[in-house]
């Protein structure tokens, strides 16, 4: 599913879902947007937003309304993103999650990724505390 998603419309989602550390501005998204490189997919309810350089995707964030949560959305968003990444050249797909998010960690865990480095006290929390990244790869299925 293609998006015409708007930064105002994703900032918005991003601050509904991430209350635990810093959302993302609409500024931050226009900017990201501009990047030809840079694609976005789903809509106002959850969304991702990716990056594809050469043969690398990176999954720069996904966001979920919690009034659309634990819906299938982010199931759907991670294969359709998966999908047009590799349509685009991506053969391999990078994340990182903050190691206490156990409801993302677990979907990208089903979604075929698995841990291959540790960012220690990588994401600021509004409390003062830092939690560690995990960083995440797999391999995208080859497009037709």
């Amino acid at each position: 599913m293609a998006s015409l998603l708007m930064p105002a419309a994703m900032a918005s989602t991003h601050a509904a879902a991430f209350t635990r550390s810093r959302p993302w501005s609409e500024a931050e998204f226009a900017e990201l947007l501009d990047n030809r490189l840079t694609f976005v997919v789903g809509d106002e309810r959850c969304f991702a937003l990716i990056r594809v350089i050469v043969d690398e995707a990176e999954l720069l964030t996904i966001a979920t309304h919690p009034d659309h949560q634990r819906q299938g959305l982010a199931r759907a968003v991670m294969t359709d993103w998966q999908a047009q990444a590799a349509q685009r050249g991506a053969v391999t797909a990078f994340l990182e999650v903050a190691a206490d998010n156990r409801q993302a960690c677990h979907l990208y865990a089903v979604s075929g990724y698995s841990i291959c480095g540790n960012r220690p006290a990588y994401y600021p929390r509004q409390d003062g505390t830092a939690v560690d990244a995990q960083m995440m790869r797999r391999a995208l299925p080859t497009a037709n």
